[in-house]
């Protein structure tokens, strides 16, 4: 049973993988904007439509799954998310920015939402005792997505090219060069790019895909006195009253109070992301190469996060890790501004990165001490809806700020201030049920007690 567990983890981390590089796409935000002279905010559409997607996906995946098993759903998604990327390559230089709208941000997204919510809900059921550090390790391999992918690129000789030309284009246009153009190879091989990745996803992530499943029979938990390990164990599983059916849980304030949650961590974060190698030139004045070098290193720590506070938070609460998240990047969006060397840049927006991974990492195990396991799948899938509402509200402000004041930093306080409100809700969010007594009050925000032999 236990390495069973452990195989399906690491085969939905792969699959996670394939997945999580959506998160690349602002390797080709200037790419496409010299090729097809776009705006920031058109260019973003493309990114946003395909997070927004994912939240819509993910409800549809969440009942299907919960109905029919994993593996369908999982085997769909990542095939669509393929399709998606190769269709945006076949059209975009065609029918233009409509095109990769429909196939990456439409097709893709829904791809992505299929596949995501699938390995968290399978994994969630694997591992009742060490659920943080479970679904942590799966959503893990989404955020470690973009970091393979992005030095992968970057490694790549022609799409390295294409990326300086982008880079001389739109620095030519900025000094008044209106003619300035990307010659059609360049053009042809970022549209390859899409394509070739398309098709690794599909076969790559389809082939892991096919080891979800659901566990045959409920995993126990240890038991509160089995001495499994002599190391310190980790918190026991909390334990729910019972299992939430959607129609109760979304009628419950906790619900809404989680989804705000993820949706208000998941704005700042993927403001960010969505615009990660621009933002970063901006603030420092570095070249396109050092730029997405820097990025593709800093993408791991996207990774990272899910698994360090997934597990984290089975030994300090969930509500007290979500606080210390939103904490530290209340911090960072207030200082990052004035802040123009490239190192400390990047060891600012890493640690935005770790937090953003961290509040997915958080959230599946969140949900399941909330609100049960049986109903996981759609549960979750309606929870990252606030992941595809975030992935429209950040990155089109941050691009909007953009096209209207020739500058991303102005976005960077209000996000500050975001935040800061953000922090009040794990301090008053309590699980469903919970007592309210005097001497339970702060209790949530405490770490949860040890069990020993």
């Amino acid at each position: 049973m236990t390495s069973n567990r452990w195989f399906i983890a690491v085969a939905g981390t792969i699959t996670m993988a394939c997945l999580g590089t959506v998160y690349s796409w602002s390797l080709f935000t200037q790419p496409l904007i010299a090729a097809f002279g776009w705006s920031s905010t058109t260019t973003t559409w493309a990114f946003a439509l395909s997070i927004f997607f994912l939240g819509v996906g993910a409800i549809l995946g969440g009942r299907w799954q919960d109905r029919s098993g994993p593996r369908p759903v999982a085997v769909t998604g990542i095939v669509l998310w393929g399709l998606g990327n190769v269709l945006a390559g076949l059209g975009t230089a065609r029918f233009g920015a409509p095109w990769i709208y429909a196939t990456y941000g439409v097709i893709g997204g829904l791809g992505l939402g299929l596949g995501y919510v699938t390995p968290v809900a399978a994994v969630t059921k694997w591992f009742p005792d060490k659920r943080g550090l479970g679904t942590g390790m799966v959503v893990m391999g989404f955020g470690l997505g973009a970091f393979i992918y992005n030095n992968l690129l970057k490694n790549v000789a022609a799409f390295a090219e294409a990326s300086r030309e982008a880079g001389r284009v739109l620095a030519a246009r900025h000094a008044g060069d209106a003619a300035a153009a990307m010659s059609p190879g360049a053009i042809s091989t970022v549209m390859q790019t899409f394509l070739w990745s398309g098709v690794v996803f599909a076969v790559v992530g389809g082939i892991c895909a096919l080891a979800m499943r659901n566990p045959t029979a409920v995993v126990p938990a240890p038991a509160a006195g089995a001495a499994a390990s002599p190391a310190p164990a980790a918190a026991p599983a909390v334990r729910v009253a019972r299992d939430y059916p959607p129609s109760e849980a979304l009628r419950t304030p906790q619900f809404w109070a989680l989804w705000a949650m993820l949706f208000l961590n998941v704005t700042a974060g993927i403001l960010f992301i969505s615009n990660a190698v621009p933002i970063m030139r901006e603030l420092t004045g570095a070249s396109p190469e050092s730029a997405l070098a820097v990025y593709g290193f800093i993408a791991l720590f996207n990774g990272l996060g899910r698994f360090f506070w997934g597990a984290i938070s089975d030994r300090i609460g969930r509500n007290l890790a979500y606080l210390l998240i939103y904490g530290s990047q209340v911090v960072i969006f207030f200082a990052v501004g004035g802040v123009h060397s490239l190192p400390l840049v990047a060891l600012l927006f890493a640690i935005v990165l770790l937090d953003y991974g961290g509040g997915f990492g958080t959230m599946p195990s969140f949900t399941a001490d909330y609100f049960g396991t049986k109903y996981m799948g759609v549960n979750y899938g309606w929870i990252l809806l606030a992941w595809g509402v975030g992935g429209i509200v950040g990155p089109i402000f941050v691009a909007r700020v953009k096209d209207l004041t020739g500058s991303f930093s102005g976005a960077l306080p209000v996000i500050a201030v975001m935040l800061l409100v953000a922090a009040i809700l794990p301090i008053v969010t309590r699980r469903p049920g919970a007592a309210r007594d005097e001497g339970s009050r702060w209790r949530h925000l405490m770490p949860p007690r040890r069990v020993h032999a």
